[in-house]
């Protein structure tokens, strides 16, 4: 057996076993890299090939946009937003049967694509929504369900972090702005899917309706609203026209953010030390994860793993539509045990190449593969939205799984179509000529 094959079983035997073990994924990351450095040091400058590549790994311009991002939803989350946006939304859609479980949905679309965090959606309208749905009887599994689905449209409507750092794995063939502007269709989508479940459910449970609200009112929650929403229209607005790039419009965001917490009352200049400290907490935990994420991908390219898997998905398979089919597979799998962010900085220099290779888009891809991502967040063991959701209802994972289980059939049907149907995700791009 030569150096090579057993460099990569120990990389992955050692990976999966320091999961199992409950390792923190950055760390078994961090090891399993390391171990399989030590193998081939004969073919290495030294050990600190491995220092080296994680400090290149995120010595990159583009990064810059998400410590920035990640405080304009901190400064977001502890505002009255998520208030002003459940208002707005309410006021359209809770006079249908299962009105609020459809304002949880909108509410969590749009504070999710406001602060570009999946987190923050599902703890900020969670708190909030669970119990006004259950005084109007609503089982509180049912609207944790609600609330951890619809909390992951925010990470394909953007701006979304997670779209800058597959930008970054894509190793530049495919665009912030391009990432940005084709997650729009795919998050709507899904938001809407989710909503025909609900109108089933609530029809079938007669879910009670709420009062129809007079459009004075609606026009005034929507001014209330106008400003939160306006984020989105400045900073992608401005990517897409090309007035500013990515990390800066991130800075703008923070500007904004803070402008128009101050302006509300939201918050005073005393609390931004503690937002501060709290984003940096944050953006450590990010930038480590990428850190060695980037680490490991290096590793792989050097052991051309990439090439390999590329070379016996297409020897094996001559069908696109099973490779597609089979690459889906493996990254609901891989998401199940994975968070997001180190998983598509490991798995998109392996399937990126075999994807491209048949024809598909890498912007079409980046898409594809957030939103199939996305559904691991929401599954055990790992699910950090199903844990937070569940944390944010008050009750246990296992009450939740069961209603949860349609609501992840429907991601799944979703993610066939965006998969399948490349309109979906590449029709605004291709407009926009990015």
């Amino acid at each position: 057996m030569s150096i090579e094959v057993i460099s990569i079983l120990v990389l992955f035997i050692s990976f999966f076993a320091l999961l199992l073990l409950k390792v923190p994924v950055a760390y078994s990351i961090g090891i399993s890299t390391t171990l399989s450095l030590l193998l081939n040091i004969d073919r290495l400058p030294g050990i600190t090939t491995i220092a080296q590549r994680m400090i290149t790994g995120i010595d990159s311009f583009a990064l810059l946009a998400i410590p920035f991002f990640v405080l304009a939803g901190e400064i977001m989350k502890r505002g009255g937003i998520a208030n002003r946006l459940i208002n707005f939304a309410k006021s359209i859609v809770a006079s249908l049967p299962g009105g609020l479980a459809y304002v949880n949905v909108l509410a969590s679309m749009l504070f999710g694509a406001i602060s570009g965090s999946a987190i923050a959606a599902t703890s900020a309208i969670g708190s909030i929504m669970t119990d006004r749905m259950e005084e109007e009887g609503y089982p509180r599994s049912f609207s944790a369900s609600v609330n951890i689905t619809s909390s992951t449209t925010g990470l394909l409507i953007p701006p979304s972090n997670i779209l800058i750092v597959y930008a970054l794995a894509s190793g530049g063939s495919a665009s912030v702005a391009a990432l940005f502007i084709a997650g729009y269709v795919p998050g709507i989508l899904l938001g809407l899917a989710l909503m025909g479940y609900i109108a089933y459910v609530a029809i079938k449970k007669d879910f009670l309706k709420g009062e129809r609200a007079p459009l004075r009112d609606i026009w005034n929650y929507f001014k209330k609203a106008f400003f939160s929403l306006l984020l989105l229209v400045v900073v992608v607005g401005g990517i897409v026209m090309g007035i500013f790039t990515a990390t800066e419009a991130s800075v703008i965001a923070v500007l904004y953010a803070a402008v128009l917490a101050l302006a509300y009352k939201d918050i005073s200049v005393k609390d931004f030390p503690d937002v501060l400290l709290t984003s940096a907490k944050t953006t450590a935990v990010v930038m480590f994860l990428i850190c060695t994420s980037m680490a490991m991908s290096w590793l792989f390219s050097f052991e051309s793993i990439p090439a390999l898997m590329s070379d016996f998905l297409l020897n094996q398979f001559s069908n696109p539509f099973v490779i597609f089919f089979i690459i889906n597979i493996i990254l609901l799998i891989v998401g199940t045990f994975m968070d997001i962010t180190p998983a598509v900085l490991i798995f998109t220099p392996i399937f990126l190449p075999v994807v491209m290779e048949l024809g598909m888009d890498p912007v079409h891809f980046g898409i594809v593969m957030v939103l199939n991502l996305c559904i691991g967040l929401c599954t055990p063991p790992v699910g950090t939205i199903l844990f937070v959701g569940s944390g944010v209802a008050n009750i246990s994972v296992s009450e939740v799984i069961k209603p949860l289980i349609p609501f992840l059939v429907i991601m799944i049907i979703v993610l066939m179509m965006v998969c399948y149907i490349p309109e979906i995700s590449m029709f605004l791009p291709r407009l926009f000529d990015l």
